[in-house]
């Protein structure tokens, strides 16, 4: 539940950069949607972005418009893009406020080298795309399409994309809507 009262709806926000990974945007967003949670799609320098497999999306916001602004889960996806977050001291900071507010932070496919790169993952158990295992500092890769560790949701990559994005509902909203979510999709969660 949110972090204010126990009536309000969870807040998310995903920032995504130039080469995001379209699968997993998209599949976040809507999940999270489905399950009413309030996510903000923020561009991090333009409102139109274009993804790794040239499929152009709107977002609601520029991440600068959000930087101070609560929310319960800050959410990355892997893809190209994943470069730009890592050098991206917007993102980086928002990730660090969110560890000490005890937030939820979830990251994809490339994204955790993101959240390694932010100090986030020393000791955690994470899963991950393999190409960036060589990249996670102290984290402890498990070979599971996702994992929790504390408040840190990680996936393996876009073929995990669903999975991932039903436990994010379930962490924020309950297992029980996230059941019924995947049971009206056909997915087995």
């Amino acid at each position: 539940m949110s972090s204010e009262t126990s009536s309000a709806l969870p807040t998310a926000v995903i920032p995504v950069p130039t080469g995001f990974e379209e699968i997993e945007v998209v599949t976040i967003i809507d999940i999270l949607r489905r399950g009413e949670v309030g996510i903000t799609v923020a561009g991090l320098d333009n409102i139109t972005v274009t993804g790794s497999h040239h499929i152009t999306l709107q977002t609601d916001v520029l991440l600068d418009q959000v930087l101070d602004s609560p929310f319960d889960l800050v959410v990355l996806a892997g893809g190209p893009g994943t470069k730009t977050l890592q050098t991206d001291n917007r993102v980086r900071s928002l990730l660090q406020r969110q560890a000490e507010g005890q937030r939820w932070i979830g990251a994809i496919c490339a994204a955790p080298i993101v959240l390694a790169q932010a100090g986030l993952l020393e000791g955690k158990n994470v899963a991950a795309h393999p190409t960036v295992h060589d990249h996670l500092g102290g984290a402890l890769i498990r070979s599971a399409p996702v994992v929790v560790d504390g408040k840190i949701v990680t996936g393996s990559g876009p073929g995990a994309a669903m999975d991932f994005a039903l436990q994010l509902v379930s962490l924020l909203r309950g297992t029980a809507i996230a059941q019924s979510l995947a049971q009206s999709m056909l997915v087995p969660f």
